[in-house]
């Protein structure tokens, strides 16, 4: 009996030995499953705070970006005002133009068959007038008929007093004398013009420039006689005054 009692307690033993080597294996491998997860999580944390500081830099320079966009935007609408009104002013002078140019073909209608020619290029109105309108062969010394020739010119120069008026002198490529220089004749002839303006029909001298070309801005082939008498010529070129335009896009 005693026998088999130690049996039974021996079993008992050894069941409840076995039981617990069990338990402490899931409690191990439990206890490195939870160091196995901590170790995750505080890999995701990183991985989120990392994150956080990136929306948080992408927040700051979408601030920055907005800010600079914004700026940008001000800017672009404050230089396309700049533009229109500069657009505005253009298209009042180029209207302006158109009338004067109207106004000086009816005002020299009487000279076109002596050569006067009347037209608009690039923006200015040029009025070109023949050498025997103004001044003898060879001579730089206005006539009393080249004088009075340069009235309807003057007369509307009046009326638009932000004109700007380049007077140019050219002649064709032959000398005129011995010696002679043409270029100091286109000059001078300018200058005659320019004087005329200024001392008989009071055009305030700050408008007027006086230049000569010589033989070198030819409109004719002057090979021909005819050429020659087309490149003698005095142009009076009307320009709009660029000041206001500036002054409009500044």
């Amino acid at each position: 009996m005693a026998h088999k009692l130690s049996i039974v307690v021996t079993a008992i033993c050894t069941v409840i030995l076995i039981s617990s080597c069990g338990t402490g294996k899931k409690l191990e491998a439990s206890q490195m499953q939870v160091d196995d997860l901590r170790a995750e999580t505080a890999k995701l944390q990183a991985n989120i705070d990392q994150l956080n500081k990136q929306v948080s830099d992408l927040n700051a320079k979408n601030t920055s970006m907005s800010g600079e966009y914004a700026q940008y935007k001000k800017t672009c609408e404050a230089t396309q005002e700049k533009y229109q009104a500069a657009q505005d002013v253009l298209s009042r002078q180029d209207a302006a133009l158109a009338q004067v140019q109207q106004k000086l073909e009816t005002a020299l209608a009487d000279f076109k068959a002596k050569g006067v020619d009347v037209y608009m290029k690039n923006g200015y109105v040029f009025v070109s007038l023949p050498q025997d309108l103004l001044y003898k062969s060879g001579s730089a010394a206005l006539d009393k008929g080249g004088v009075e020739a340069l009235a309807p010119v003057a007369s509307i120069l009046g009326d638009y007093p932000n004109l700007r008026v380049i007077v140019l002198g050219n002649t064709d490529d032959k000398m005129f004398k011995k010696g002679s220089d043409n270029w100091t004749l286109s000059t001078e002839r300018a200058n005659g013009v320019v004087r005329a303006f200024r001392d008989t029909y009071k055009i305030d001298p700050v408008r007027l420039t006086a230049a000569g070309k010589g033989k070198y801005n030819p409109i004719a082939d002057n090979s021909t006689e005819e050429g020659r008498a087309k490149n003698r010529r005095t142009d009076i070129i009307l320009n709009p005054d660029l000041d206001k335009l500036w002054a409009a896009y500044n």
